[in-house]
């Protein structure tokens, strides 16, 4: 693709993210997974550079946009050599006119910016938002020691006992480390609740929205693969996940049961006055992942 083409693939998908984020519909990483999925042409550095195109543009705009080139013109307006793409050349957008409407841009809506304000996040707090998050991970200690462990790329210690931070899209899944289930990608606050929970060897504890696993892996970690961990969710399909994801960290006293909507009690009536902690991790606003998905931040 050329650099013009690039630039009108991340418009088009654009536009699917700002119809999406109106109708509270796919995130925007599944709508650029699909998008080139059917597009086979496109080579990986294509593909990276389109992303790419696509988060800076969500990320410089304030309200959600009117259309993809107006969120693309946007970052134009900064960038000299972005606007010269616009030519209408091969597969390259249009040239641009006198009076296109260019998105607005900020940290978020209005709205949100003011809410953000009234809880003190403002300033640099507030622009931080608009930074690609950096990558968490969490040392399997069924497997490894972080004070021991040895990795392409050391990474900074977190406040979790066994966290580390890696730059931005750093590739650990193609590390012997990750393949081996030494390492374990999870963000910050996901451990610091596990870490809070304190669940210990040869308990019975309970993770009650489950998910994919990933707080289930930790806090098998924290039991030392002793007592029973019950991981429940109504999702079959995220459930379904944990098993070869505890397979791989050698996770072996995690079990499932699905819970049916509305009626979840039914699946745990054994387990009445015998766990000895629940993780509640129930679904919630969403807000924690503004920096990762900034697409939600935008409505």
């Amino acid at each position: 693709m050329t650099p013009g083409a690039r630039v009108q693939a991340a418009i088009e998908i654009l536009d699917l993210v700002i119809a999406a984020a109106r109708a509270s519909g796919a995130p925007a990483d599944r709508i650029v997974g699909e998008w080139f999925r059917t597009r086979r042409f496109a080579g990986s550095k294509d593909r990276r550079a389109v992303r790419d195109l696509v988060y800076a543009a969500i990320r410089a705009c304030g309200p959600v946009p009117v259309s993809g080139r107006a969120a693309m013109l946007r970052l134009a307006q900064d960038d000299p050599n972005l606007a010269g793409l616009f030519d209408g050349q091969g597969h390259a957008p249009a040239p641009i006119a006198a009076e296109e409407p260019v998105a607005a841009g900020g940290v978020a809506p209005p709205w949100l910016e003011k809410a953000l304000a009234e809880s003190d996040i403002a300033g640099e707090d507030a622009q931080a938002l608009l930074a690609r998050a950096p990558l968490d991970l969490r040392v399997n200690t069924l497997k490894a020691d972080r004070d021991t462990l040895e990795l392409p790329l050391p990474g900074e210690p977190g406040l979790a006992p066994q966290s580390l931070r890696l730059p931005h899209g750093t590739q650990v899944e193609s590390w012997e480390a990750y393949l081996s289930g030494q390492i374990e990608v999870q963000d910050i606050g996901s451990q610091l609740v596990c870490s809070a929970l304190n669940a210990q060897p040869g308990e019975l504890v309970i993770d009650l929205c489950a998910g994919a696993g990933g707080k289930t892996l930790a806090l098998a970690a924290a039991m030392d693969n002793r007592g029973r961990l019950i991981a429940t969710d109504t999702d079959r399909t995220r459930l379904a996940r944990l098993e070869p994801r505890a397979w791989r960290a050698g996770v072996t006293i995690a079990e499932t049961r699905l819970l049916n909507p509305n009626r979840e009690a039914e699946v745990l009536t054994d387990l009445v006055g015998q766990a000895d902690a629940v993780l509640v991790d129930a679904p919630c606003s969403g807000t924690g992942t503004w920096r990762r998905s900034p697409e939600g931040a935008g409505g």
